[in-house]
């Protein structure tokens, strides 16, 4: 197996699945296969593991092991095609919600301002959407509200602005054509704006807010009483989301009360802060750095 991402908070998500070795277990985002493997190695003989991916290049990193099946699909579709290969419940459900680091370095998928490529981004090459069909359809008023929302662009209106000032000249298909609309506006250190910029655009792309509520509320149903739901994030914006759902069953976070006004609490929380990783966890793996993992049992 390709070994193309260093699983971040290893040790501390594997502990909170808390792993029993004949459980059924799903990795929801098993990209280059590192939480997956390890997973493995906590699992009997008699264990489960369903990784779930819509990237053409995890195929490459599926392991021979008959306890593991891969579901080439958007975790969006959990409790469809856990019902597809007999399991309806589940005792534990990891998600690591990063771009794997092979996205990022394979110039061509145009994940980052770092290669010229064709304005990319799509996680699963076979939708149609990409983020150069965004760039050059969108209206002002839609960017900058991407831009802002997503990426916490300081100045998205000015952005959003001269991207369909240049697209009127010219449509916007490449990256260094971007950049070429990028450059002169950018706020602060270069590598962090263009960083926030790609990163709402790559939010767009994929539906990835929409995503992750789907899989969440799905989550809540197919696992099983005492059953942990771990999910490792990157986003303020995800971060909340989770955060609400843990807490609310639901992602803005609004308490769902009976008849007599009993808060209905769907998770147990298992750790009231975000774990976060340690210095040297950042040091060897620098893109480890904004990752907050929480932690939820099901009642």
């Amino acid at each position: 197996m390709m070994a193309y991402h260093i699983p971040v908070l290893a040790k501390e998500s594997i502990d909170a699945m808390s792993i029993q070795q004949d459980g059924v277990y799903v990795d929801a985002t098993f990209g280059g296969g590192g939480h997956s493997r390890l997973i493995l190695n906590e699992l009997g003989s008699n264990g489960q593991l369903l990784g779930f991916d819509q990237d053409e290049d995890a195929l490459a990193n599926v392991p021979d092991d008959g306890r593991f099946t891969f579901v080439h699909h958007n975790f969006r579709y959990l409790k469809q095609f856990l019902r597809l290969h007999a399991h309806r419940k589940v005792d534990g459900i990891l998600a690591d919600l990063g771009v794997s680091s092979h996205q990022l370095d394979v110039a061509e998928r145009g994940f980052s301002f770092r290669y010229d490529a064709e304005l990319d981004m799509r996680m699963n090459q076979q939708q149609e959407v990409n983020a150069a069909s965004i760039l050059n359809s969108y209206s002002a008023d839609d960017l900058q509200l991407l831009f802002s929302q997503y990426g916490e662009v300081r100045n998205a209106k000015t952005l959003a602005l001269r991207i369909v000032e240049q697209r009127s000249h010219q449509s916007l298909n490449t990256i260094g054509q971007f950049l070429g609309v990028v450059e002169p506006i950018i706020r602060g250190h270069r590598s962090r704006y263009l960083a926030q910029v790609f990163q709402a655009l790559r939010i767009e792309v994929n539906d990835e807010m929409g995503a992750l509520e789907d899989f969440l509320k799905q989550a809540m149903e197919v696992l099983k009483p005492g059953g942990r739901l771990v999910v490792i994030s990157y986003h303020s914006i995800e971060d909340r989301m989770i955060k609400n759902f843990l807490k609310a069953g639901n992602i803005k976070g609004v308490a769902d009360k009976d008849f007599y006004g009993n808060i209905n609490r769907p998770f147990k929380i298992i750790s009231k802060k975000a774990i976060l990783p340690t210095d040297e966890e950042i040091k060897n793996n620098p893109r480890a750095r904004s990752a907050k993992l929480r932690i939820g049992e099901k009642k």
